[in-house]
């Protein structure tokens, strides 16, 4: 369970990275042309850093929904968007306000609660517990 941990941590790592990697490639290509935006996006090391990762991160992501239930793998990418507010606060100078502060705090709780009910449905949904839901029939090779 350790490695499954370790995994779906790499998603909003990868997600934070392909945000900053876009971020440094559309600085780069600032006041590009849009005759030649195409080209010189292609031509971008940042741009295709960040394809190279969202690629990465797709697989990563197959990986984890082979592995999780969809409503405990899904809200754990929330994390991302704390991870950019901070990479962009740290990287680019930009501004941090109370309220995004606030917000970026309501998303890790709600990512812990989340997680926290997504044991508790767990632990319902044991046939061995006698409290077991139906659950829908997905085909044979479920």
């Amino acid at each position: 369970m350790t490695s499954m941990r370790l995994t779906w941590l790499a998603v909003p790592v990868l997600n934070t990275l392909f945000q900053i990697f876009m971020k440094l490639g559309a600085t780069q290509l600032n006041g590009t042309e849009a005759a030649t935006l195409l080209h010189d996006a292609l031509a971008s090391h940042w741009i295709l850093a960040a394809l190279v990762v969202e690629i990465v991160c797709f697989f990563v992501w197959m990986t984890i929904l082979a592995e999780l239930d969809l409503s405990r793998a899904f809200p754990l990418s929330g994390i991302s968007y704390v991870l950019i507010i901070a990479s962009g606060w740290l990287m680019f100078g930009e501004p941090v306000v109370a309220l995004q502060m606030v917000g970026s705090g309501l998303i890790l709780a709600g990512v812990w609660l989340i997680a926290g009910a997504s044991e508790a449905t767990r632990a319902v949904s044991d046939p061995r517990s006698g409290h077991a839901l139906p659950r829908p029939h997905l085909g044979k090779d479920r």
